[in-house]
């Protein structure tokens, strides 16, 4: 009757890395969703991140014609990953603006020269407080902006070829 005593610890610290590591697998869902998605953007007014391209106000995103809002950082590898799909975009016709979180206007400026600029506007947005306020938790993350300046959608991650469609399809639904 003793003998099982001694094995009462083992078997407890098992038990206890069993749910550990239960709890460490998680479920999956990795992102984090805006709560701002159906409803307008809030106001902001970020100045110009490269020279000859105009900084970004809540009012340019409110224009009557839907757009896409780009929420990048030249230090993002995924960033570059999805720099084609937005130059597709752009040829296609969509407007796009950005936010450029935590850079600096000369890594902006190159990031733009090696891998394109499908940009209208780009906000500097060194401290993240438009980032934070729009509910984007990461980089890249492009929205969906209706002509009344609301978030019709939020696209999480690079953009890949197969999401282009997608957002054209959004960008269409938005008018």
């Amino acid at each position: 009757m003793s003998r099982w005593k001694l094995w009462l610890p083992l078997v407890g610290f098992a038990a206890l890395i069993a749910v550990a590591v239960y709890g460490l697998r998680g479920t999956g869902e990795a992102v984090v969703k805006s709560a701002l998605v159906g409803k307008p953007l809030p106001e902001f007014a970020l100045p110009a991140m490269v020279q000859g391209k105009p900084g970004l106000r809540r009012a340019d995103l409110a224009t009557g014609r839907p757009r896409l809002l780009n929420v990048f950082a030249s230090w993002c590898v995924p960033c570059i990953a999805e720099a084609p799909q937005l130059m597709q975009l752009k040829a296609a016709g969509v407007e796009i603006d950005a936010v450029a979180i935590a850079d600096t206007p000369e890594a902006v400026a190159a990031f733009l020269a090696r891998h394109g600029d499908p940009y209208a506007r780009i906000g500097d947005d060194r401290q993240r407080a438009v980032q934070i306020g729009i509910g984007s938790s990461g980089v890249p993350e492009t929205f969906v902006i209706d002509g009344q300046g609301r978030i019709a959608m939020q696209h999480i991650g690079d953009i890949r070829e197969d999401d282009v469609p997608k957002l054209l399809a959004a960008l269409e639904a938005a008018r």
